[in-house]
């Protein structure tokens, strides 16, 4: 008998885990859910699923593997719900939240009960949103981390791995705090500095018009994640709020040192300050897909001629290049090229780079 999946949540990442997991199980039945009926049907047209179904409490009865991919608080309910349902012996139950520590707390009732939970993080995602932007290989080489109980039986966890193995993701092993704490340095953190950034330089834009075109080039590019949903990053910082006002306190502590230091005008400790930051951001490792989302662009030196725009399109469209962005750098302090291209991962912008060289155009690759 085919084993069954079932996918709550027919999203970007559910329907994308979805097709990792039918990639490398062809012979399993997944069924889908999802409260919207729109991609219910999107699902199934594009077969992310086998079947979809109405009620996901009733189909969870016979799943042996059951994927939340619901938001965070969704998740945690739907967990509740679970607790009153009679599950398939051997049944994995996971889920797709952002942070955990709330998760394996509202998991932990099924647990009791010796079915077996294991929180799961894919952290990949894309600027497009919906089961049509799906993709088996969203995930392929971002971490997927896994956060299993302290007693849960090794053979689930490596089950769990080989459900979710068609995703050619990096899985890293780790408990709910450690994940929380992690994922909070380099991704929640930052996005509430980068919300920060934007907000002070939208005060003073109020004042000096100029500062729009300004903020145009790089400062937008070091502040693209601030464009991220504001609902989801709202719950991010709630459920991650313990990690987050530490670092937070951390952070305050260190901009009054900052702030002293300018202030006086030193020399070495400001020195210090920007070639200690220098030196471990250029020995992190390159294009490698870490907790926030990678942004594949390409910098293209091009001249001001009629028609030279749609010459470097038609090439990338020639050698079936795809791309997410075009746009023409007005400012460009520090930045190579006149002419940003963005693509959706490392193979096309790698595929333009070559095809583009091969014409004479100049490229470059911001590290």
């Amino acid at each position: 008998m085919n084993k069954r999946v079932l996918i709550v949540g027919l999203g970007l990442i559910g329907g994308s885990v979805a097709l990792g997991i039918k990639q490398q199980h062809p012979d399993s039945m997944i069924i889908g859910y999802d409260r919207s009926e729109a991609n219910l049907e999107t699902a199934k047209r594009l077969f992310i699923i086998d079947e979809g179904c109405t009620d996901w409490l009733e189909a969870a009865k016979d799943a042996d593997l059951l994927l939340l991919a619901t938001p965070v608080e969704v998740t945690k309910q739907l967990l509740v719900d679970l607790a009153d349902v009679s599950l398939k012996d051997g049944v994995i139950i996971t889920d797709v939240g952002s942070t955990k520590g709330s998760i394996m707390k509202a998991a932990s009732a099924l647990v009791e009960k010796g079915i077996t939970f294991i929180g799961g993080h894919p952290m990949a995602g894309s600027h497009k949103s919906g089961p049509a932007s799906a993709k088996a290989h969203l995930f392929e080489n971002a971490f997927y981390m896994l956060t299993p109980f302290s007693d849960t039986p090794p053979h689930q966890l490596e089950q769990l791995k080989d459900w979710l193995r068609g995703t050619r993701a990096k899985f890293m092993t780790l408990d709910a705090d450690q994940h929380d704490l992690l994922t909070g340095v380099v991704s929640h953190f930052p996005h509430i500095v980068a919300a920060s950034l934007v907000r002070q330089t939208k005060r003073y834009a109020e004042s000096f018009e100029e500062i729009n075109d300004l903020a145009a080039g790089g400062f937008k590019d070091i502040t693209r994640i601030a464009s991220s949903s504001p609902e989801m990053w709202k719950d991010i910082t709630k459920q991650n709020r313990a990690h987050l006002l530490t670092f937070l306190d951390e952070w305050m502590e260190e901009m009054k040192d900052v702030r002293s230091w300018v202030a006086q005008g030193d020399d070495h400790e400001l020195y210090s300050y920007y070639a200690g930051a220098k030196e471990y951001r250029d020995a992190l490792p390159i294009q490698k897909r870490g907790a926030i989302r990678s942004f594949y662009d390409l910098y293209v030196d091009i001249l001001d001629d009629v028609g030279v725009l749609s010459r470097v399109t038609a090439i990338l469209a020639e050698n079936q290049v795809s791309i997410t962005n075009i746009r023409i750098m007005e400012v460009r302090e520090d930045i190579y090229g006149v002419l940003r291209i963005s693509f959706q991962n490392e193979d096309d912008r790698q595929k333009a780079k070559n095809s583009l060289e091969a014409l004479q155009f100049t490229t470059y690759i911001a590290l």
